[in-house]
C-alpha cells in the first residue's frame, strides 16, 4: 500500500513533464496571416469574392501564394502579401488581377492575422514570421536543450542532496516556471523561461526513475518504470484537451501549469528512499522510513537496517576477495570501445536511442499538420502510447528483448513508407497510420532502456545508460529540426525516422538476447555474451544472498533513470 501510494503520486506530476515537452504544438501555432495595411478598410477583394473585412476573407485563404486585394477609405488600393505589399498606381477599379504599375513595400505596419481558430499565439504576439520565423522555429529546439543540460544537473544533484529535494525543487519549478511564461514580457524573456521550466520538468522526470525504482519491488519493478512513461503520455492528451477548450496562449499556458498544482502542494510529504539514506550512512533516518512503510503495509516485523548494512558488508568484502584488479579502475566512455565487439554493440545502441527519441517526437509533433482535427489527432498519438507499454513489457518477458525490438523497429520503418504512398485527401488512414508508427517507436523507445542496462557489465552500466540518454537527448533536439523539413518535401521527416529505424533494426539483430540471463560484471563476460551466447547463458553468477542480489538488482535498475 505505501509503494503504491508514493508511486502514484510520483507519476502523477509526470503528467505536467507531457504537457510542457509537447506545450509548443498550440502555442507557436502559425496562423494565416498577411501585412498589415496603413489606413481603414473599406472594401476587400480575394479571386471572385468582395467582402467588407479581411477577417471575413481567411476561410477562403487557401496557399501561402495568394494576395488579398484591399480598397482603403481614401481610395488607395493594397495588394497584401504574406511579407510584403504593394500599392496600386492606378486607383480606378478594385479587380482582383492588376497589369500595371505597383510599388512594393516592407510589412512596416504590422501583420493582420487569421483568428478563427487561435485568438493569440506566440507567434502572433510578437510577430514572429517573415524574417523572424526562424525565432519562432527554435522554441522547441531550445527547450529541448533545456530538457538535455537539467537532466544532467538534476541527476547529478539527486546523486549528492537526495531525491526528495530534488522532487520538491522540481515540482515547484515546474508550477512557478509554468505560469511564469504565460506573462513574460517579450520573445527573450519567453525563451528564457521555457529553458528554465525545460530543465525542471526533465529533472523531474530523472528523478523521479529514480525514485519510484528505489521504493518499488523487484517484481514490479519493469512494469513500473515503464509506465512512468504511460503518465507523460496522459500529458500528451491533456495538451490536446486544453488547446481544444483555450485559445488564447497564456491562458492555455496558465491552464497546462495549474493542472498538477495539487501534487505541488502535497509533495511535501513524501520521504526520502531509504537506498539513498542507506548509501549516505544516514542509518537512523533510513530505519524511520522503513518503520512508516511497515505500519503502512501492516508488517509486524519491519526489517533492520543493521541485517542490511550486515549483508552490504559481507557483498563487498567477497567482491574485494574475487574480483581482479580492473574491478577498482576508474572506467571511462573510452571503455564502450574497448574491442570490436563492445563498440559495435555500444554504437547500435547510440543509434537505437537516437532513432527512438527522433521518431517519437516527430510522430508527436507533426501529428497536428496532418489534416482533420489537429487536436483530436494530438489526443490520438499520446493515447496510442498507454498500450504499446503494456505490449512492450510482455513482450520483453515472453518474446525477450531482442526479439520485440528487431520487428517494431522494422515495423516503424515500414509504416514511414506506407504514409508516403497513402493519398493526401484519406485524413482518416494517414492518422490511424501515424498512430501505428507512434505505437512501434513506442515499443522500441520504451524497451531501450532497461535493455541497455541489461547488456553492459556493472562496472560500466551506468556510463552505458548514461551516454545512451545524451544520445536520446541529441535526437529530441534534432526532431523539431527534422519537422520543419516538411517545407521542403512534405514526407522528408518520415523518410529521415525511416531510414534511421530501419538501420537501427537491422544492426539490432547483431545484438545479444538477455533475457533470462545474468547480468555481467566485466567487459569480458559482456563481450563473451555477444560472441558465444550458450557459452554466456550456461555461466553460473557470482552467489549472493537474496537480498544482495536485490541490491544488486536495484542497482542495475538506478542506472535507467533516464527520461525521454
Amino acid at each position: 500500500r505505501f509503494q503504491a501510494c508514493v508511486y502514484f503520486a510520483s507519476v502523477f506530476q509526470a503528467m505536467s513533464c507531457g504537457i510542457h515537452y509537447l506545450a509548443s504544438v498550440f502555442m507557436a501555432v502559425t496562423p494565416n496571416f498577411a501585412c498589415g495595411i496603413p489606413g481603414n478598410v473599406s472594401s476587400v477583394t480575394f479571386y471572385n469574392s468582395t467582402e467588407s473585412s479581411v477577417e471575413d476573407i481567411w476561410t477562403l485563404w487557401t496557399s501561402t501564394e495568394n494576395y488579398i486585394v484591399v480598397q482603403l477609405e481614401n481610395g488607395e488600393i493594397w495588394e497584401l502579401n504574406q511579407c510584403s505589399k504593394s500599392k496600386r498606381e492606378v486607383s480606378l477599379d478594385l479587380a482582383y488581377e492588376y497589369k500595371g504599375n505597383k510599388s512594393k513595400f516592407s510589412c512596416s505596419d504590422g501583420f493582420l492575422y487569421d483568428d478563427t481558430k487561435w485568438k493569440s499565439t506566440v507567434v502572433t504576439q510578437w510577430d514572429l514570421v517573415c524574417d523572424r520565423e526562424w525565432l519562432a522555429k527554435l522554441i522547441q529546439p531550445t527547450f529541448m536543450l533545456g530538457v538535455l543540460i537539467g537532466a544532467v544537473i538534476f541527476g547529478d544533484i539527486a546523486d549528492r542532496l537526495g531525491r526528495q529535494r530534488v522532487i520538491w525543487f522540481t515540482s515547484a519549478g515546474q508550477f512557478v516556471f509554468g505560469i511564469a511564461v504565460a506573462f513574460t514580457f517579450d520573445y527573450y524573456s519567453f525563451i528564457i523561461v521555457r529553458f528554465l521550466l525545460a530543465m525542471v520538468s526533465s529533472g523531474y522526470l530523472v528523478v523521479a526513475f529514480v525514485y519510484v525504482t528505489e521504493f518499488v519491488g523487484i517484481k514490479a519493478r519493469t512494469w513500473a518504470s515503464m509506465h512512468v512513461h504511460a503518465f507523460f503520455a496522459m500529458g500528451i492528451m491533456i495538451v490536446a484537451l486544453v488547446g481544444y477548450l483555450v485559445r488564447t496562449w497564456w491562458v492555455y499556458q496558465v491552464f497546462l501549469s495549474i493542472a498538477t498544482l495539487p501534487f505541488v502542494l502535497c509533495c511535501w510529504m513524501l520521504p526520502e528512499t531509504p537506498l539513498w539514506l542507506l548509501s549516505e550512512e544516514r542509518y537512523e533516518d533510513a530505519q524511520k522510513v522503513i518503520n512508516i512503510m511497515a505500519r503502512w503495509n501492516k508488517v509486524s516485523t519491519p526489517c533492520k537496517v543493521s541485517e542490511l548494512c550486515s549483508v552490504q558488508d559481507d557483498l563487498v568484502s567477497g567482491r574485494a576477495g574475487n574480483n581482479d584488479t580492473s574491478s577498482t579502475k576508474k572506467h571511462n566512455i573510452l571503455d564502450l570501445f574497448c574491442n570490436w565487439h563492445i563498440a559495435r554493440r555500444t554504437i547500435t545502441v547510440w543509434l537505437i536511442w537516437f532513432t527512438g527519441s527522433l521518431g517519437y517526437y516527430v510522430f508527436s509533433l507533426s501529428s497536428v499538420s496532418l489534416g482533420g482535427n489537429e487536436y483530436l489527432n494530438l489526443f490520438l498519438i499520446g493515447a496510442v502510447e498507454l498500450p504499446c507499454y503494456i505490449i512492450a513489457c510482455i513482450g520483453m518477458d515472453k518474446l525477450g528483448r531482442r526479439n520485440t525490438l528487431i520487428p517494431f523497429l522494422i515495423l516503424s520503418a515500414l509504416i514511414c513508407v506506407l504514409i508516403m504512398f497513402l493519398p493526401q485527401d484519406f485524413n482518416t488512414l494517414i492518422i490511424l497510420a501515424n498512430m501505428a508508427g507512434k505505437f512501434s517507436i513506442g515499443v522500441a523507445f520504451g524497451l531501450i532502456y532497461l535493455y541497455t542496462a541489461e547488456l553492459y557489465p556493472t562496472i560500466v552500466r551506468s556510463l552505458a545508460v548514461g551516454s545512451g540518454s545524451m544520445m536520446c537527448r541529441v535526437g529530441s533536439v534534432v526532431a523539431p529540426f527534422c519537422v520543419y523539413l516538411r517545407s521542403v518535401w512534405i514526407f522528408m521527416p518520415l523518410l529521415l525516422v525511416g531510414i534511421m529505424a530501419l538501420l537501427s533494426g537491422i544492426l539490432t539483430i547483431m545484438l545479444p538476447e538477455t533475457l533470462g540471463k545474468p547480468l555481467t560484471n566485466t567487459l569480458v563476460e559482456a563481450t563473451e555474451m555477444g560472441r558465444n551466447k550458450k557459452s554466456c547463458s550456461g555461466k553460473t553468477p557470482p552467489a549472493h544472498s537474496g537480498a544482495a542480489l536485490e541490491k544488486i538488482e536495484m542497482l542495475g535498475q538506478e542506472t535507467v533513470s533516464t527520461e525521454k
